[in-house]
């Protein structure tokens, strides 16, 4: 199994209304991509809620491959829902590992 793990820095500019409505928007929109990505085998979307803490979006997903993660990464359903947060995200950190 691969474990997915991506966090999301928004931007520091956006009021903490906006902030909440993205990364809600974010959410639903990639834990309903089981609904038509078959081969996610988890995902969950958390929002922090420690303003002290550098990141405000982690994903936490499973695959049973690297190239599932690659598949996913490229569908059009994943590519729609990862938008939502392209106007709005600062910065991004990945990892991927065997467990």
């Amino acid at each position: 199994m691969v474990k997915h793990i991506v966090l999301f820095k928004l931007k520091e500019e956006l009021s903490a209304e906006k902030r909440w409505e993205v990364m809600n928007s974010f959410k639903n929109a990639i834990e309903a991509l089981p609904a038509s990505i078959d081969f996610i085998k988890h995902v969950e979307v958390g929002l922090n809620m420690n303003p002290a803490e550098q990141w405000d979006i982690a994903l936490n997903s499973d695959f049973e491959t690297m190239d599932e993660v690659r598949a996913y990464a490229a569908h059009p359903d994943h590519v729609a829902a990862a938008s939502i947060l392209g106007p709005y995200k600062e910065s991004r950190a990945c990892v991927d590992y065997v467990y």
